[in-house]
């Protein structure tokens, strides 16, 4: 069993109000050893070592807290999730948080679905869904508090991927590197015909200093009924 060392970010986190107790460093590093389990047959990450997974996938993620409101109870869905960042890391450091994790690969589902049971974690599902046939899906379609999607796609076929996701004044959460005020520039279009707000950036830097980036946006009204667009589409001619 690997030792994350999860201890080392405790100070970090509750800087910023969160409390990682004995539970949830329990889980987290279950969850790392299950990563790197799965690893060897499926690939989930590049980032394999102790130190990496703890500050690049584990603090990374945390820091969605620090920079993004959720409140108590809040529906999130995190779109392409892959190996569960952020959602799974939000679920197990908020319990309160109703999650749905959705991605298009059925071998990460498979692992997602491991890790939630062997974590004993509740109002959390893995769903095998491509995100322009889940955001056309009416069970799932405006049903969320937040859509948050984390180094999936460019801004503009992102937006396009989650917004349709997010409830009228609900909030769309892009996490990014450096980029991020490039691709926002570049998303204006975007932003426009799928009715948000212009999205605010807030920049961070990891205790390794390499630089993260947290892009909102609030959804204003209802997404038109023609987006999401078909995957050719969304691919060939983005917004």
């Amino acid at each position: 069993m690997i030792n994350f060392n999860i201890e080392k970010i405790v100070p970090l986190c509750s800087a910023f109000g969160i409390t990682l107790d004995d539970d949830k460093i329990k889980k987290l590093n279950l969850y790392g050893n299950l990563l790197i389990e799965w690893n060897e047959k499926i690939n989930l990450t590049a980032i394999t070592e102790p130190e990496d997974v703890l500050l690049k996938h584990f603090y990374d993620c945390i820091l969605f807290f620090k920079n993004v409101e959720v409140p108590q109870g809040a529906k999130i869905i995190d779109v392409g999730t892959g190996a569960g960042f952020p959602g799974l890391v939000l679920k197990i450091v908020r319990p309160d948080l109703k999650v749905t994790l959705l991605d298009s690969l059925n071998k990460r589902i498979n692992f997602l679905k491991d890790v939630i049971e062997k974590c004993g974690l509740s109002d959390i599902e893995a769903i095998h869904s491509r995100a322009e046939e889940g955001g056309k899906n009416q069970k799932y379609r405006e049903q969320y508090d937040i859509a948050c999607a984390r180094a999936v796609a460019a801004m503009p076929t992102l937006l396009e991927y989650c917004t349709p996701f997010v409830k009228p004044n609900g909030l769309f959460v892009a996490m990014k590197g450096p980029s991020a005020v490039d691709e926002v520039a570049a998303s204006s279009n975007a932003i426009n015909l799928l009715k948000m707000a212009k999205p605010q950036i807030i920049c961070e830097t990891l205790p390794n200093n390499d630089p993260r980036s947290f892009v909102i946006s609030k959804k204003i009204s209802q997404t038109p009924p023609k987006y999401p667009r078909n995957s050719g589409n969304i691919s060939k001619q983005p917004l």
